[in-house]
């Protein structure tokens, strides 16, 4: 059998469309790797809910409807030469310095507490696309899960070129979309009030558990602007309050606010803007108010303790029975008990020292409020040490009990407003339908001295500080002393015969200037409150 002769292949070069491929192949990765780096250079965010254009030599926002040529919804109030900001479009610069006051800056954690003392004044300058790049963190919520971007972007500064009739608002703000986080560190207190056409964060008949005499619209206050002031930290953005992440932030959590009625005011605050999104389970009994958030497993309390200190109405050494006795150095037991099962726990107290009241300190009486029987003995201290030693007791209480771990935020002293008097005495806000502008506000000694104390008082315990827990001031004393406008004044109640003006011997109607309208001002707290727990339980 003869044999087959193998297949002898042609020996040539390979195949042209090999070749082809090749260089195909090659050509595609360098255009990848080029594209990989333009991308880097060049990075594009993208907002689920909008977009947002942007070069190192450029800026174009198309993510804020009411945006236009510059131009934002904002509006700011009060002294324009607090700061001053240039921006050069065409060149991406940006230039601010930010004159402020001269301050000691106290470390409280990671917040710093500023009192006067020396200077702190800062400048930036960027002449560069690299000065002109800065991290910000983008919070979208979706669904239950809250997605976090971090990105160099152009800083964008546009002054605000809308006002409204009879403010002086030509200082120029920081227009950022409200997603976008602020510097954690930035001094949150000190700023401008800005009106903002967006409105508040709801309306009084979509909350049903305002207190009566906070629902100014309810009652027929006739002005609705007080109710879209924002406050705009001069350093930095405060986001409009998310109530989704705030009880995400919350979740398996108690918040209590403990105090006065201010503390009501704040908590129902809060309830309302939670309200918006889900209606809350009332589970309280005689002790406290609690509301359940079912979908977070998220508790709000409120306990009722008018000076956070022990009280009681026993006849003690020379004071006799009825009048209300307040033991300066021993906590209020009411609440005390409970703080172990709380992870947020607000602070409101200060107005119930004007009442009358007995003064214990080391088992002696020290002093009182109008009472004090013997004319001929001095009182050793008054009520505003009184209530500087409150905050020092409460707070160190808090500070060194063994088994708490909260968040403490205290809030600083409320301030209230009634002119030419005091509550009792004619003292008067009617007719106030926008906040104070710089030379307007009326100085309150009062309101000066006890955010003294309570600074004073609160430094003292830091210092005794020997948990893990947090203790954290939340200073609104200063830019709340703007909001004369924010009060209910003579619309307390439903009363259709009510007086609401002068009258003709000039008198004011009886009201209420120490309490806050809902919505309103008092909805600046809870922002605030996000901020402060944001810092703390976001990463973790």
């Amino acid at each position: 059998m003869s044999s087959i002769p193998s297949k002898e292949w042609p020996k040539t070069p390979f195949p042209k469309t090999l070749v082809s491929i090749v260089c195909l192949a090659g050509g595609l990765a360098f255009f990848v790797l080029l594209a990989s780096f333009l991308l880097i250079s060049r990075p594009v965010v993208f907002h689920p809910e909008a977009s947002l254009s942007y070069s190192v030599t450029e800026f174009k926002n198309t993510s804020n409807p009411n945006f236009e040529g510059g131009k934002s919804n904002l509006t700011v109030l009060n002294d324009p030469t607090n700061s001053h900001v240039s921006v050069g479009h065409a060149s991406g610069s940006v230039e601010s310095s930010i004159n402020g006051k001269e301050t000691e800056i106290v470390e409280i954690g990671s917040q710093q507490l500023k009192e006067e003392g020396s200077s702190d004044k800062g400048s930036v300058e960027s002449g560069s696309s690299k000065d002109n790049l800065s991290f910000l963190k983008v919070i979208e919520e979706a669904g239950n899960q809250s997605l976090g971007y971090s990105e160099q972007v152009n800083k964008s500064v546009f002054s605000s070129t809308t006002t409204k009739e009879g403010s002086s608002a030509s200082a120029p703000i920081t227009n950022l979309d409200p997603s976008l986080v602020a510097d954690s560190e930035c001094d949150l207190y000190h700023g401008k009030w800005v009106y903002d056409s967006a409105g508040p964060l709801y309306k009084n008949d979509s909350c049903p558990i305002i207190t009566q005499m906070q629902n100014c619209q309810g009652n027929g206050r006739p002005d609705k602007d007080y109710q879209n002031w924002r406050w705009k930290p001069a350093e930095c953005d405060l986001p409009r309050f998310d109530p989704k992440l705030f009880l995400k932030l919350m979740r398996n959590k108690t918040l209590a606010f403990i105090g006065d009625s201010v503390a009501r005011n704040q908590m129902e605050s809060m309830l309302c803007i939670l309200w918006q999104i889900e209606e809350p389970k009332n589970r309280g009994n005689r002790r406290m108010q609690r509301y359940y958030f079912r979908s977070t497993s998220t508790m709000i309390v409120r306990i009722w303790s008018s000076w956070l200190v022990h009280q009681t109405s026993a006849p003690f050494d020379y004071a006799p029975a009825g009048v209300a006795k307040l033991h300066l150095d021993v906590p209020d037991e009411v609440f005390i008990q409970y703080i172990t099962d709380f992870d947020v726990i607000v602070l409101s107290s200060g107005h119930w020292f004007a009442k009358q009241s007995v003064y214990i300190l080391n088992s002696e009486i020290v002093g009182g409020q109008l009472w004090w029987p013997d004319k001929s003995k001095q009182k050793k201290i008054d009520n505003v040490e009184a209530f500087g030693i409150s905050v020092e007791t409460i707070l160190t209480a808090l500070v060194t009990h063994q088994n708490y771990t909260g968040l403490t935020i205290v809030r600083s002293f409320s301030p209230d407003h009634y002119e030419g008097g005091e509550w009792n005495t004619g003292g008067s806000c009617t007719g106030k339908v926008m906040p104070a502008r710089e030379g307007e506000m009326l100085e309150n000694p009062f309101t000066s001295i006890m955010h003294k104390k309570q600074v004073i008082g609160f430094k003292s315990a830091l210092k005794k500080k020997s948990n893990k827990s947090k203790l954290k001031m939340m200073d609104i004393t200063e830019a709340f002393s703007y909001r004369h406008d924010g009060h209910p004044g003579p619309y307390r109640s439903l009363d259709p015969n009510k007086i609401t003006a002068r009258g003709p011997d000039g008198r004011p109607p009886p009201q209420d200037c120490l309490h806050w309208c809902m919505p309103g001002p008092v909805d600046t707290w809870n922002e605030l409150v996000l901020a402060i727990t944001r810092k703390e339980f976001e990463d973790k």
